[in-house]
């Protein structure tokens, strides 16, 4: 086992944080050490030192999308704090329904993993809309810095115990069994989500519209005060005006310095 010295975790932290503003902590020294063990002696590496230049001097970018994968954590499932979707249900869809014009509803899943969460948007769309869906464009925009769990994403299928979050006529309605284990979002449900790569440390976004709901749950938990500050602003700037922003139940907005007006717990709106 390769052992990692302080500095060269200070070296790896301040890389990763420098390009994916994700803070890596001291007391996770243990833990990454351990999750790139495996790339380490795959490749031969005799320190954290070689490693580290391997991953800065790597042309192909495969290198530091395998880092990515490995200090990240991609926890979720259907259904995530549910409170959530049935306030986006109750509230937040009747309220767009009524005040957008030309039938254009632009969400952001930002920090989307391997897809549960914008898929649940969908069908909660497809609920909610009906018949009258035909006349709207609700695709939604799910991004991810890690091209494996997008990949997965992309796919739309998933352990059959994972869907006992999601109302049972909701499993029957979309999706199809595959087999005892697995099973697959219906084409409808899947081809509302368009999956992209994105780094939320980019400088400039390349959004041409602004967005009317915004999700980044659980994601701003890896950045530190000013980080998280900076990422918040730009996510009120790609608002459009009344709309809202959603973050996760561990975190929380400083009031003193964000422009966003509270509305409940982890939910808010920019007036």
């Amino acid at each position: 086992m390769v052992t990692i010295t302080p500095s060269e975790f200070r070296l790896l932290a301040e890389f990763i944080k420098t390009n994916f503003g994700v803070y890596l902590k001291e007391e996770k020294q243990l833990l990454i050490s351990g999750r790139l063990q495996e790339i380490l002696t795959k490749n031969g590496f005799s320190s954290f030192s070689e490693y580290y230049q391997y991953v800065v001097e790597d042309r192909t970018g495969e290198a530091l999308k395998v880092l990515l994968d490995r200090v990240t954590t991609h926890h979720t499932f259907f259904m995530r704090e549910s409170d959530h979707f049935y306030f986006f249900r109750d509230k937040i869809l009747p309220y767009f329904k009524q005040h957008i014009i030309d039938h254009d509803l632009r969400i952001w899943s930002a920090g989307c993993s391997t897809g549960e969460e914008p898929y649940t948007l969908a069908m909660f769309i497809d609920e909610f809309l009906g018949a009258e869906k035909m006349f709207w464009d609700t695709k939604i925009l799910a991004t991810d810095l890690s091209n494996d769990v997008l990949e997965t994403a992309k796919k739309g299928t998933y352990k059959n115990e994972s869907l006992n979050a999601l109302p049972a006529e909701w499993v029957s309605k979309y999706f199809t069994r595959l087999s005892n284990d697995r099973s697959e979002l219906v084409d409808r449900i899947k081809n509302e989500v368009v999956f992209r790569p994105f780094n939320l440390m980019e400088p400039i976004y390349p959004f041409r519209k602004k967005f009317h709901v915004i999700f980044c749950r659980n994601v701003m938990i890896y950045f530190d005060a000013e980080t998280k500050n900076n990422l918040v602003n730009k996510f009120y700037d790609f608002l459009e005006s009344g709309g809202y922003f959603i973050i996760g139940h561990s975190e929380s907005l400083d009031r003193t310095k964000t422009r966003f007006k509270y509305v409940m717990p982890a939910i808010y709106r920019k007036e």
